[in-house]
């Protein structure tokens, strides 16, 4: 008897697979996924495929049914256990495996819980993802040891192997900090790093305090968001009452980074770029440094005054690795808080290792992080803007959009959305690739230039029938 499955509709996402646990998203599902990413790798040649889990409660129950999908396919898998996700792509690196699956949610809210996957080195997304779907839904899965149809048992073996030790040690050997003892304050979230992280900072150099450290999928302190202020200020706090000289936090499964300076100030992925790019391009002159496009202006100038080459490009992790790859960029970040670093490291994204980097330039600063972040051109804009707009839609609108300002002439860019430069700033609308919304951002050097971007943007959308965002609570930029 074939092998078929069906996916909710919903889960099969651009950069990864996503559901509400038990509406959504079964065990069913995962023993699916591994049945169909284990036919993708077979049928590219590999046999082995290394699997992790983050902190989530439903994690450790999905985590077997994908194994045994997996095995089902005749793949080896090699299990990690509990970690953070780059934890898993370091292991599927140094293990030379021919793919990986993290069972994760990241930062989505406690009831979700979802799958990251690598092909060999490579992100796995997109159309990928959507060939899982169509091979389940077809039958078209590759049966263990016999490339038949039929469900066979699962002959592929299986091993454990315990590489956090390893993790860290890779992790401190690029401490390029010298002997000066920081003073850190860690915010871990109750996210998947919180049996890494104390193994981390016994063998990095200063003083070190981790909050929320245990690993809770309930997330009781506060939302595993670092991009969200509301969710730095239990970090804030603490950093101002240390005294510390940098506060760093994670997401869920710590492939994102969130920084507060000395004087608990946000420093955004774009301005976390800045110093790292400058650092990088100190190793490499002229390089190109990658940020989506919802990056600050002040980014992509201020790597241009480096030396180095700003590219801006589409937001999404996968797209940003898999671009970084092609152009062999050392150094590449979203808003988001993904940082991808290629020099001394993988090329993947990593939150610890981004924190062991920017510990090692604080480190080496003539002054304080706030310093620094002071000196950067400072800037207003508006956060990120989300808003409904119906999938059927979304796409049609942005096309709507760039023509009208393609034809009165606008100085614009259609690398992901359009992104219009004027006198006062720029301002950008892009169609989420994972949701039903559009996504706005502005960014002036005045209040008053700031208000003409907005009106701006307002007419473009009421030209295409799409009601204005909520410019409310917005923050005072930087």
């Amino acid at each position: 008897m074939s092998f078929t499955h069906a996916f909710d509709p919903t889960v099969l996402r651009e950069y990864d697979i996503r559901g509400i646990v038990g509406t959504t998203l079964h065990p069913a599902d995962a023993f699916a996924i591994g049945r169909g990413f284990g036919s993708i790798v077979a049928r590219a040649g590999g046999s082995r495929v290394a699997v992790g889990y983050d902190g989530r409660l439903s994690s450790p129950d999905l985590e077997p049914h994908l194994v045994a999908g997996l095995r089902a396919s005749g793949m080896n898998v090699v299990r990690v256990g509990r970690g953070p996700t780059p934890m898993l792509y370091f292991a599927a690196t140094v293990l030379a495996t021919d793919g990986a699956v993290m069972v994760t949610g990241s930062h989505n809210p406690p009831d979700y819980n979802g799958f990251k996957m690598m092909l060999g080195r490579k992100p796995f997304f997109g159309a990928q993802i959507l060939d899982i779907g169509r091979l389940c839904a077809t039958g078209d899965v590759v049966a263990a040891a016999t490339g038949a149809e039929e469900t066979p048992a699962p002959t592929g073996a299986e091993e454990t192997i315990d590489i956090a030790a390893r993790y860290v040690e890779r992790l401190v050997q690029d401490w390029d900090g010298g002997d000066r003892q920081l003073k850190v304050v860690w915010d871990n979230g109750n996210g998947a790093a919180g049996d890494v992280l104390p193994l981390l900072t016994k063998v990095l150099p200063g003083h070190h305090t981790i909050l929320n450290g245990p690993i809770d999928g309930r997330f009781p302190a506060h939302h595993p968001d670092p991009t969200v202020a509301k969710n730095l200020v239990q970090l804030i706090d603490a950093v101002r009452a240390q005294g510390a000289d940098i506060g760093i936090a994670f997401d869920g499964d710590a492939d994102r980074i969130g920084v507060v300076d000395d004087g608990g100030e946000i420093l955004w992925g774009d301005q976390l770029l800045v110093l790292m790019g400058r650092d990088v391009l100190a190793a490499h002159p002229g390089a190109t440094i990658i940020a989506d496009v919802k990056a600050s202006q002040v980014l992509f100038d201020e790597i241009a005054k480096a030396g180095g080459k700003p590219l801006m490009y589409k937001t999404g992790h996968s797209l940003i690795k898999a671009k970084m790859a092609e152009l062999g960029s050392p150094l590449a970040g979203e808003m988001s808080g993904h940082i991808f670093f290629n020099d001394k490291w993988y090329g993947f994204d990593d939150a610890l290792y981004a924190a062991v980097r920017m510990m090692g330039i604080v480190a080496r600063l003539p002054g304080k992080l706030s310093d620094a972040r002071r000196a950067l051109p400072q800037v207003i804009n508006t956060p990120e803007l989300r808003f409904d707009c119906a999938d059927t839609r979304k796409f049609a609108v942005i096309g709507e959009v760039a023509a009208r300002l393609s034809a009165a002439g606008a100085r614009m860019s259609d690398v992901d959305g359009v992104r219009v430069q004027t006198d006062d700033g720029w301002w950008l609308l892009r169609a989420s690739n994972t949701q039903a919304v559009l996504v706005a951002r502005c960014e002036a050097s005045s209040p008053e230039g700031l208000e003409r971007l907005k009106a701006a943007l307002v007419d473009q959308l009421g030209h295409s029938g799409i009601a204005a965002p909520d410019f409310s609570g917005e923050n005072a930029g930087h």
